[in-house]
């Protein structure tokens, strides 16, 4: 009788270490994946709108030779492409 509970003991002991290692560790999931597609959007998508903003705001303030709009639409993508590398960066080295 003492070895039947004994295995039950060590049955969900098991389950237990199993199940916090599943919560701990949730592994790859497709749902992970469309918020990171997300977050890449919105990290290029911001700096980019902001740009072309300020941009216009500029080209109407301080017209120039060339266009502020065009100037700051490029170098919204470029800091948006940096923060967007760097966020992918980041959650490559957590899994």
């Amino acid at each position: 009788m003492t070895n039947n509970k004994d295995k039950s003991a060590d049955d969900i002991g098991g389950r237990a270490r199993r199940m916090k290692a599943a919560r701990d560790n949730p592994g790859p999931s497709p749902l992970r994946g469309i918020g990171t597609f997300g977050m890449i959007g919105w990290s290029i998508a911001v700096p980019t709108v902001a740009g072309v903003f300020l941009g216009l705001w500029l080209d109407r303030i301080a017209p120039q030779a060339f266009s502020w709009t065009i100037a700051l639409l490029l170098g919204g993508v470029v800091i948006g492409a940096i923060i967007a590398w760097g966020w992918i960066s980041k959650e490559g080295k957590g899994q």
